[in-house]
């Protein structure tokens, strides 16, 4: 009798939604938003210069640039935004009967040999190797076009050729297949897992908690999460209450399938903020464009719960409209505008940065359109 009783009362917090309807505002931080910002023109850039290098010459015409716009999401045209970034691109005329060509500085160079350095090294490949494969844990098949995990490839910190130079290596976790793609109906190629990985389902938040209890990682735990707010932000009190409460309900791992759950139940909500906390907190940059979540969440049937979600929960999700985009950051990620966990690709993306920010030190009478006076031809370099 006792069982069946707690069986209903499971069964009833599992369908139950207690959240009011009242309006979360948003509340613009600082802080995150120039983290946000201070990223502008860097993954365009990044992807534009991974192009170039590729190349058997390691340059590229620069009439051909403008089909790459697409490409690397420019919202310029190719030549203004290498102009923008002398400190980065140089053009050049291989010889008088060829077109000018755009190469990398000597600097840029530099700094590309170095982050290759990087992805090649085998401790930074396990522990990619490792995120990666949670990311595919987080949908339960272990599986994901990879369309989408393009999304997310340069937050993840993976190489901008991983399919080649870095799944093709690891056989034993990785393969790709072709699958039917839930969103069109139509076939797409599909990275999948090579068999399950259950020492790795263990969330962020399981490990933090089962080292401060020094036990193992136990279900219905009621774990809660750490909330940060701008200065001055303060939730009405229905809703405060109702978060203090929702706080406390079981935590449900990331890596469960808990789609039994009443889709607008608080309990499902709170599954909904562990695969959104988890995902962010596999990302080096502990933040990405809401678009990718949304797009993940509508393959894997979230529907608009990782939306709503995102909403309720300001002090653990923060959303910055910087940089013509939507950008969610995990706030726990963040002291001000500075990344906690320091993760040797975002050292690197720092120095581009900085090199980013000499351009402007050039001076303009130094430039033609496309052309830097003072670079001499490879002809004349090699006289």
């Amino acid at each position: 009798m006792a069982a069946a009783t707690a069986t209903k009362l499971g069964r009833s917090l599992q369908q139950r939604r207690t959240f009011i309807n009242a309006r979360v505002k948003w509340v613009g931080d600082p802080y995150l938003d120039e983290a946000v910002q201070r990223e502008k023109n860097l993954k365009q850039l990044l992807s534009l210069k991974d192009r170039i290098v590729s190349s058997p010459s390691k340059s590229l015409p620069l009439s051909s640039l403008s089909l790459l716009k697409p490409l690397v999401n420019l919202h310029v045209t190719a030549a203004a935004f290498l102009q923008k970034y002398p400190s980065v691109f140089a053009t050049f005329q291989p010889s008088r009967s060829l077109p000018l060509h755009v190469r990398l500085t000597p600097q840029a160079l530099d700094l590309h040999k170095e982050e290759e350095t990087i992805h090649l090294s085998p401790p930074h490949r396990s522990v990619t190797i490792q995120r990666l494969a949670k990311l595919l844990m987080l949908t339960g098949a272990g599986s994901l076009p990879l369309y989408v995990v393009d999304r997310f490839g340069f937050d993840l910190g993976l190489p901008h050729d991983y399919v080649t130079s870095l799944i093709c290596d690891y056989p034993d976790y990785f393969e790709v297949t072709e699958v039917n793609d839930r969103l069109n109906g139509g076939k797409t190629l599909a990275l999948s897992l090579t068999s399950p990985r259950k020492s790795l389902a263990v969330s962020e938040m399981e490990r933090r908690e089962s080292t401060i209890n020094g036990s193992r990682v136990k279900k219905g735990l009621r774990i809660r999460y750490s909330m940060n707010f701008p200065k001055g932000y303060e939730l009405e009190k229905r809703i405060k209450n109702w978060v203090e409460q929702w706080q406390d309900l079981p935590y449900i791992s990331p890596y469960e399938n808990a789609f039994h759950l009443g889709s607008n139940s608080d309990q499902a909500e709170k599954w909904a903020v562990a695969v959104l906390h988890e995902l962010l907190y596999l990302l080096v940059s502990k933040k990405t464009e809401t678009e990718n979540v949304l797009c993940l969440g509508e393959y894997l049937g979230f529907g608009t719960r990782l939306k709503k979600a995102l909403v309720h929960h300001p002090g653990i999700f923060y959303m910055s409209h910087k940089i013509r985009t939507q950008t969610v950051v995990l706030r726990e990620g963040y002291h001000k505008a500075f990344l906690i966990e320091k993760h040797p690709l975002m050292g690197m993306r720092h120095r581009y940065l900085y090199l980013m920010s000499r351009s402007g030190r050039v001076k303009k009478r130094d430039y033609v359109p496309g052309i830097k006076r003072s670079t001499p031809s490879v002809d004349a370099q090699n006289s």
